[in-house]
């Protein structure tokens, strides 16, 4: 279980402890070596996660603001059939039936996040605040400690507040860092108490490149080659500031700590023998994960980005790079601003130099990297179109973040697959192979002298998946969205993950292909149980088969 006042907190979510050395990493060294049976080291901590918008509904309820994504879900033709989170998982109303969810799985701590709007309608703290969103937030808390659970608190997982969008362009505008700032002190003010983990930021990756640059999330803007650089920029500013406004004003008293959750897909050389290969899987990452954690842990942004982008800007007529730069004090000020890190981890690609020409009416984030993504078509991939099952990516992934920060302290806060499909289908034996494989390549790593100190399966439940919708589901436990109440039914990798958790690691072969076994006997009651529920409804779908072949294009 996690300490109460040492748990340092990837799509795997990785905490990781600030340092600021770096070493080389061998990109030539990548044997995929057999599965590991052992166990993890004594108190490693095990959890699972969810978000606000994702997962609470009551999106007008109980004096809480809009977001930006209760307005972007509402546009017909942004989401997948039109669906939005208005409801979701209605877990706003079930606190107590997910907690118990929890203690059923015996998981160490629970990951979620606060809603913004919730506890400040408009964002902005002048205007009000809303004491019913507090309470909710005080109810989660409580129920958690009380059942022995470490609440791990994210400050943003996506929802802005609707107002600060349309009063000033949201996170292309530098007074969103003093706004988010006022919102984090409430809920240190308030919570701090008792929660003792803070993430500012959850995957601002995807904050400003779907945000920002190819309008795919919300607020659905599309400005090309400059929309994201600039909405990070400031996503970093609001980070360091939250950083040292906990640091002066609460860690004395509270004795808490806060990072940041990064997201890191790890990019692989086609062929490693290839410097242009290594050169460009190597711009991958940087430009995906270095992008923010290289600030935070050096103090400006990785030199390969500042060069690309340079070099391109110039090119294509500006007068400055596209990417923004930070002065010496906000330099100094940036670097080191995190207690943990958090890496969000779900997949991996194949990379290979490809140019892109300078087109004089202007870049893109995507085009700034001269490279091509490629998938091998033997990965697994069940659920979503951008998530194979590549495990040994994972070990790769953390053993760079190692050498590149110094070897810290990391904690896997985000890992998971889906399953895109109509039909019902609670025997999850393809989620199964997956935790198990990952979770084994995290534990290689730690043999390999990764220092990795807990893991958070993603997610809890099935949940609004952003601009897909309801199609795709990450859940341990099926949601029946059709149903009002949003009944909970356990997939068989609920009872395969308890007993990982159980025995905190792999003992054995036998035993671990004998919990394979009994998880999805036991998924049979499930369905039983929800064939039930849904006597009258009917659904199909064909998984999709792909065949041994060449490479795939991505991009």
């Amino acid at each position: 279980m996690l300490p109460r006042c040492a748990f340092s907190v990837c799509h795997v979510f990785v905490l990781v402890l600030c340092l600021s050395s770096a070493e080389d990493f061998d990109w030539t060294k990548n044997g995929h070596s057999s599965f590991h049976y052992g166990t993890f080291p004594a108190g490693f901590s095990w959890g699972a996660g969810s978000s606000a918008y994702q997962t609470e509904g009551a999106w007008d309820k109980d004096g809480k603001g809009l977001s930006i994504w209760d307005v972007f879900s509402h546009k017909k033709g942004k989401i997948q059939r039109n669906d939005t989170g208005d409801s979701s998982c209605e877990g706003y109303h079930k606190i107590k039936d997910d907690v118990s969810l929890m203690k059923e799985l015996k998981l160490n701590h629970y990951r979620f996040s606060i809603s913004w709007p919730r506890l400040i309608p408009t964002g902005i703290k002048s205007d009000h605040i809303n004491e019913k969103g507090i309470q909710y937030y005080d109810e989660l808390i409580n129920h958690l400690l009380e059942s022995k659970i470490t609440p791990v608190v994210t400050l943003y997982h996506w929802d802005l507040p609707q107002v600060l969008q349309e009063k000033y362009g949201g996170w292309q505008n530098i007074s969103m860092v003093n706004h988010f700032n006022e919102f984090a002190s409430l809920c240190f003010e308030r919570f701090g108490n008792r929660v003792k983990y803070w993430m500012t930021f959850n995957n601002p990756w995807s904050v400003a490149v779907e945000g920002y640059e190819t309008g795919e999330h919300a607020p659905g803007l599309r400005l090309k080659g400059t929309g994201a650089y600039r909405a990070a920029h400031h996503i970093i500013k609001a980070h360091a500031k939250v950083w040292h406004t906990y640091d002066t004003q609460w860690r004395g008293k509270q004795k808490g700590l806060v990072g940041i959750s990064l997201s890191g897909d790890w990019g692989e050389p086609v062929d490693i023998s290839n410097q242009k290969d290594i050169e460009a899987a190597e711009r991958y990452v940087q430009f995906f994960l270095g992008w923010f954690a290289t600030p935070i842990f050096h103090g400006d942004y990785p030199q390969v980005m500042k060069d690309f982008v340079g070099r391109k800007s110039v090119q294509q007529g500006h007068g400055t790079s596209r990417l923004p730069s930070f002065s010496p004090q906000e330099k100094s000020y940036i670097k080191g601003t995190c207690d943990f890190l958090g890496i969000g981890h779900f997949t991996t690609r194949y990379i290979t130099q490809k140019n892109h020409p300078s087109a004089r009416s202007g870049g893109s984030y995507f085009t700034d990297r001269d490279l091509a993504e490629l998938v091998d078509p033997r990965w697994p991939d069940p659920g979503s179109e951008w998530l194979y099952s590549v495990p040994w990516g994972f070990r790769r992934l953390l053993n760079f973040v190692k050498s590149q920060y110094g070897n810290p302290m990391i904690y896997v806060t985000e890992n998971g697959v889906s399953e895109k499909m109509l039909c019902t289908e609670l025997c999850d034996d393809w989620r199964i192979q997956y935790f198990k494989d990952y979770i084994n390549e995290m534990l290689k790593a730690i043999k390999d002298g990764v220092n990795v100190k807990g893991y958070t399966a993603w997610s809890l439940l099935d949940k609004f998946e952003w601009d897909e919708g309801y199609s795709e589901r990450f859940g341990l436990y099926y949601v029946d969205f059709r149903n009002k109440n949003k009944p909970r039914y356990p997939k068989a990798s609920v009872q395969f993950y308890k007993r990982v958790i159980s025995s905190n690691g792999f003992p054995n072969q036998r035993e671990v292909e004998n919990w394979r076994r009994k998880a999805v006997e036991t998924c049979s009651s499930s369905n039983q149980l929800l064939a039930a529920a849904r006597r009258k409804s009917k659904e199909h779908a064909e998984m999709p088969k792909r065949n041994s072949g060449v490479l795939l294009p991505i991009f």
